[in-house]
Parts: C-alpha cells; sequence; structure tokens
C-alpha cells in the first residue's frame, strides 16, 4: 500500500459468519464424521471476499468464548442463550484454521465479544482518517454506521448504510 493510498479496513464478523453458514446450509461431513457445512460455507464466503474486496486491510474477528467482561458487570447477560448446536461445537477451531490457511488474519480477544473488536478497530480506523466496512448482517452493529462506517450484508452482496438502518427500524 502507498502511503497516498487511503486506509480501508475490510471486517469480517466470523463468528457472524460461522453461525449464517452452519444454519444455511445442510449437514455435511468430512471422510472421518466430523461436522463440516459451516467450514464450507464459511470458506465459500471468504473466498467471495478475498475476491472481490476494495480494502487495504482485511480481518476476520471471532469470539473467544462465551464469558465475556459483561458477564462480570451482568450476571443475566446472554443467560438464556443455548449452547452451540453440539455438531458446531468442533468446527469453531477448523474454521479459525481455514482462515489461517487462506492468509487472512483472526483477531479475538478472551473476554471481549467479536462486535466489541469491530467496533475498536472501526473507531481506529476512523480516528485514523480512513474508513472500514463491516461484512455481517448482525443488527446489532448497526449502530457503528456513522461517516466513514458502513455495513456489507454478506448474503445478499448489498451495503448497509444510514438508509437501510432506518428503513431496517421502522
Amino acid at each position: 500500500m502507498s502511503s497516498d493510498t487511503p486506509l480501508h479496513l475490510i471486517l469480517v464478523d466470523g463468528s457472524g459468519y460461522i453461525f449464517r453458514a452452519f444454519h444455511a446450509l445442510p449437514p455435511m461431513t468430512s471422510p472421518d464424521g466430523t461436522p463440516v457445512n459451516a467450514v464450507y460455507g464459511f470458506t465459500n464466503m471468504l473466498s467471495r471476499l478475498l475476491r472481490e474486496h476494495a480494502g487495504t486491510h482485511l480481518a476476520v474477528i471471532f469470539d473467544a468464548g462465551r464469558h465475556t467482561f459483561r458477564n462480570d458487570l451482568y450476571g443475566e447477560y446472554k443467560a438464556h442463550r443455548p449452547e452451540p448446536p453440539e455438531e458446531l461445537r468442533p468446527q469453531f477451531s477448523l474454521v479459525r484454521d481455514a482462515t489461517a490457511a487462506f492468509g487472512v488474519p483472526a483477531i479475538e480477544a478472551a473476554g471481549w465479544e467479536a462486535d466489541d473488536l469491530i467496533a475498536a478497530y472501526a473507531r481506529k480506523a476512523t480516528d485514523a482518517g480512513g474508513q472500514c466496512t463491516i461484512y455481517s448482517s448482525d443488527k446489532d452493529l448497526m449502530q457503528l454506521i456513522r461517516p466513514g462506517v458502513m455495513m456489507m450484508d454478506p448474503i445478499r452482496n448489498r451495503p448497509i448504510g444510514p438508509k437501510e438502518v432506518e428503513a431496517n427500524s421502522a
């Protein structure tokens, strides 16, 4: 990247991609019986993004685990959220391996949700005079949209900006 190329950070909601792929595809297994439908869907979405994105930097952001600082602040935080399906659990590490195989940085931090990390990196990008595009369909992340920060719906491959957020909340 030359010094005159403006920063354009692409952040992929890796955890969202995993769940989206898992629920969108029928069960699939590897020859040894390991479930792989989420891995397959995730790698297809990441491969397409790598071919099409126009950013200067790209990273996939993952949840590091279920316990975050929010659980310490409020014990009932996501207390009623069910555990991930048994067929999905072995796929988390496989998706991280696939991300590394693509040569894409994977970022996660113990005690933090992917959403928190995405918000922090988006803020850093705009504070540095750049822009950030978040690839996710997570409505919670829509609150980050502002000048310099937009979202892309990875399934419809459609931008989500202030007008789409307003239409979605009406």
